[in-house]
């Protein structure tokens, strides 16, 4: 089964904001940006295989990431292009604003989060 990318097009503003209400995946959006491919276990650390698979599905089918197989585990990538094509400045507004907040206390402080955003 492939993972939903919705195309450029349909990649609505109140999905892309739902998903980033969320500190772990804003986090991850952070990390992504640096650019190129991350392997999925490598942007989070101390969070469980279920919560990051739950985070990359709504990054995912919100249109904020790709996801791409690569042997026995996914990539990772920011949809740059597509977000800045559709909603351009909302990324880099969204960014700036990131690197100003406090950082979560441990791993846990999105968990929790993480199911009342969906």
């Amino acid at each position: 089964m492939h993972p939903h990318h919705p195309n450029r097009d349909q990649i609505c503003l109140e999905n892309v904001l739902a998903a980033l209400s969320n500190p772990m995946r804003l986090t991850v959006v952070t990390v992504l940006a640096s650019g190129g491919q991350h392997p999925c276990g490598s942007v989070l650390s101390g969070v469980s295989k279920s919560t990051l698979t739950h985070h990359w599905r709504v990054l995912r089918d919100s249109g904020v990431i790709w996801q791409q197989p690569s042997g026995r585990e996914n990539l990772l990538s920011l949809r740059r292009e597509d977000l800045d094509a559709r909603f351009p400045g909302l990324l880099d507004a969204i960014l700036a604003s990131a690197e100003n907040r406090p950082q979560p206390v441990g791993a846990g402080a999105g968990v929790g989060a993480a199911a009342e955003t969906n």
